[in-house]
């Protein structure tokens, strides 16, 4: 199977290949090699040799499995022919190395047992053929093999286990480097949907909350108009307040997708008496008891938490409540805050506390390493929070983004 490659990848390698060919012709074709040879031509057995382990060389990132038959094939080629070690030979320490780096999970081990094989048939064909066509007694011809010839198979082996061995170890860096960019891309992704579902949530409490303040003014002020016309100029003050904070915090969230070190709308404890305001000017009887108040400045991951939270609990007073009064208690003790919104709800209506809202809610209570609960009790729906005051500030720090990524050099 031809595995693929970038143009400059298989010019360089087919120009390899040229270059050792060129060595290999000009030794085939030196006055040397005549000398040596004579002048029958017997040296230019050597071209075919050279042709067959260059084009392996050429095609051995290509295809790893077939250069290692095409080298299989010039190798056995040239003990057939008779040739003694060319410089061509080097080529298959090239393929060793790729079948090792490149080639899939069987060429990989065909090249380790080409290594072993390979060192057996160099030692046969350069000591025990020869040893046997000089003749001699059966114990010299013992001695010169286990001598000489352990010795040459031990430096062929190792020799061509070094090529393959660096190609394993490539083969592993390669791999160690495709496992870091997949786990940097799910990283990203990971923080990227955390950072999606964050300005999500907020954009929900935002917009939520301000609609239902708004559609209850406007429903207070299309009834009253029909009696009393005054009433009507406070409500329409109360939506276009509403509506411009609202417009305002969603601009915020709009900048911060736009540009990342944007900040979004960061409430704190001190908006929160703006949040009651806006609730009893929709004609909700609020009451508020905080006991014990806070000892000192909560955390800023907190206070968000709090008031998102008290937010969105709210917003379900207005929407699903049945007009009656909503109470909520604020408990600011040593290591955690308590906090319960309670409010009545239409007599037969079935709240089951599973809706998007108290998603969210439930959300951030976990990412506050607090918990949250919200269900329907006693004809009231109830939601309960415990947040802890140590581990708020870790939990809720933001995701950063554009961290720098390590180059691998190879």
């Amino acid at each position: 199977m031809l595995r693929p490659l970038k143009p400059y990848q298989l010019i360089v390698d087919v120009c390899v290949a040229a270059i050792l060919f060129a060595v290999t012709l000009s030794s085939t074709l030196s006055p040397a090699s005549f000398l040596r040879t004579g002048a029958d031509g017997s040296g230019l057995l050597g071209l075919p040799v050279g042709i067959v382990l260059c084009g392996a060389l050429a095609i051995r990132r290509l295809s790893p499995a077939l250069a290692l038959a095409v080298a299989w094939a010039g190798a056995l080629l040239q003990m057939a022919l008779g040739l003694p070690p060319m410089p061509v030979d080097v080529a298959v320490f090239g393929v060793l190395y790729v079948t090792a780096a490149y080639g899939s999970a069987a060429t990989m081990w065909s090249g380790l047992a080409s290594s072993f094989v390979g060192a057996g048939f160099i030692t046969a064909y350069l000591v025990v053929v020869p040893l046997l066509s000089q003749g001699g007694s059966l114990s010299s011809i013992l001695n010169d093999l286990l001598g000489t010839g352990v010795l040459l198979y031990i430096a062929a082996a190792f020799a061509l286990l070094l090529a393959w061995t660096a190609g394993a170890l490539a083969r592993m860096a390669l791999r160690a480097r495709a496992n870091r960019a997949a786990q940097q891309r799910a990283e990203a992704e990971a923080a990227a949907e955390q950072e999606r579902v964050r300005i999500a949530r907020d954009m929900h409490d935002i917009v939520a909350h301000s609609l239902a303040v708004v559609i209850a003014q406007a429903d207070g002020a299309r009834y009253a108009a029909a009696s009393d016309p005054s009433p009507a100029g406070d409500a329409l003050q109360t939506i276009s307040s509403t509506a411009r904070t609202a417009l305002a915090d969603v601009r915020l969230l709009l900048t911060q997708l736009r540009h990342s070190q944007g900040d979004g709308p960061q409430p704190t404890l001190a908006d929160l008496e703006g949040l009651y305001a806006r609730v009893r000017a929709a004609g909700v009887e609020l009451s508020v008891d905080v006991d014990p108040s806070p000892s000192s400045d909560p955390p800023g991951a907190l206070q968000l938490a709090v008031y998102r939270i008290l937010q969105e609990a709210l917003t379900n007073a207005l929407r699903h409540g049945d007009g009656g009064g909503v109470s909520v208690r604020l408990a600011w003790l040593a290591d955690e805050v308590r906090l319960e919104v309670r409010n009545r709800v239409p007599a037969g209506a079935t709240a089951t506390g599973a809706g998007h809202g108290v998603i969210g809610m439930r959300e951030r209570a976990q990412l506050a390493g607090g918990r949250l609960e919200a269900d329907a009790e006693d004809g009231c729906f109830a939601v309960r929070a415990t947040l802890p005051l140590v581990q708020a500030e870790s939990r809720m720090l933001p995701a950063t983004s554009g961290d720098e990524r390590d180059e691998d050099p190879l």
